[in-house]
């Protein structure tokens, strides 16, 4: 069994509020949890308007499987999310 953690950190430059920082991740949450079928939430950075920091987790029996899968997660985000910026982020394996 390998269990897949993404971290991945966020900059949302065109932010005013929380509030529309928070509009923006439930967007890319829910699109994602339900492209992708992962497991995510925002981890840290929470009373930040410009910065988020999200988890993602997949679980498999394919080491292979579970990078794909999360390497396309982080494409995704890149290539579909002009208004947030993807400047750092790590994969582990547990």
């Amino acid at each position: 069994m390998v269990v897949g953690l993404c971290t991945i950190e966020l900059r949302i430059p065109m932010s005013h509020s929380l509030k529309n920082k928070r509009g923006v991740l439930k967007s890319l949450i829910n699109r994602i949890k339900n492209r992708f079928n992962v497991s995510i939430a925002e981890v840290a950075h929470h009373d930040d308007w410009k910065l988020a920091t999200v988890g993602i987790v997949t679980i498999s029996n394919n080491t292979i499987y579970v990078q794909q899968l999360l390497n396309k997660v982080i494409e995704y985000i890149e290539d579909n999310y002009l208004d947030v910026q993807l400047f750092n982020y790590t994969i582990e394996f547990l």
